[in-house]
């Protein structure tokens, strides 16, 4: 079966504008040929596709039914020669990312990366802050610090202020640090982190005797489920504030380090490792208060 491809692209364009004059000047034809276009696809379905106007044209309930499957099949060959024009090969793309921000903050961009930069065939891997890169085969560890790590470079991808955060139940009774006193503090493997939190605050650290853990993953889902409170990076914790599992009682915020994109300086960039620190770094800088 001729399916009438420069007869459909008439068709799309003069729904799109209405008005055969510039749907001509959209596609560099005549105005007489879209309107021979769409006269030889209505005799085709037997069908009027519009109802001529004074001053334009009105889509029929044929031609509505019709445009959108016109532009949605149009938009899957447009997509699909896309693909095959892009000439530049695969390339696996290895990283490895502190768990808090693979969840909190990339996976929830990942579509847009895909959609950015479909040579690159990512394979992500989550750790808990200490990694060994060239053990582990990675091109690029996302981690959170002060940027110093021996023999690599780093690019700083955001700051990660932490603050305290708990259940909303347990958020009620709060008014002061002083408080806190009376909760479990929730600890990681950074140790001192509330007695700077406390002394930020202006306020004398009490005992710290909550259970401790080495992914803030579990520190906040801990926290959320009523176990204590929970020193976090609120940055990537955004969605549990806006659902209400957590809730972050204190304004203060305790500023101990960032989240860096890093890479053995001994590293040759590859095609994909480049695509990959363009994005990253624009995403980043396109919403710092995020």
């Amino acid at each position: 079966m001729h399916l009438p491809l420069n007869a459909l692209r008439a068709f799309e364009a003069s729904a799109r504008h209405l008005n055969l004059t510039r749907a001509a000047q959209e596609l560099h034809v005549t105005q007489t040929a879209v309107s021979q276009h769409i006269r030889k696809l209505e005799a085709r379905l037997g069908k009027a596709l519009f109802r001529r106007l004074p001053r334009g044209l009105a889509l029929t309930d044929e031609g509505q039914a019709l445009l959108p499957v016109v532009v949605e099949s149009f938009g899957n060959l447009q997509r699909a020669l896309e693909k095959l024009g892009d000439t530049r090969p695969r390339e696996v793309l290895t990283v490895g990312a502190v768990g808090t921000f693979a969840v909190g903050w990339l996976l929830p961009r990942l579509r847009d990366f895909q959609q950015a930069c479909p040579f690159v065939d990512l394979r992500l891997l989550t750790h808990n802050n200490r990694v060994d890169m060239a053990g582990e085969g990675l091109d690029y560890a996302i981690r959170f610090g002060d940027g110093a790590w021996h023999g690599t470079h780093a690019d700083r991808i955001m700051d990660a202020p932490m603050s305290v955060m708990c259940s909303p139940a347990l958020a009620h009774g709060l008014r002061t640090a002083a408080d806190l006193a009376r909760q479990p503090l929730l600890r990681s493997y950074r140790t001192d982190e509330w007695t700077a939190w406390f002394e930020a605050a202006g306020a004398p650290c009490p005992v710290v005797r909550g259970a401790v853990f080495d992914s803030s993953l579990t520190l906040a889902e801990a926290a959320a489920q009523g176990a204590g409170m929970a020193l976090l990076p609120v940055k990537m914790f955004m969605r549990e504030l806006q659902q209400g599992r957590l809730a972050q009682p204190f304004a203060q915020e305790l500023h101990r380090g960032a989240y860096w994109l890093t890479c053995l300086q001994s590293r040759p960039v590859t095609a994909a490792m480049a695509a990959f620190r363009v994005w990253l770094l624009t995403q980043a800088n396109a919403a710092p208060d995020e």
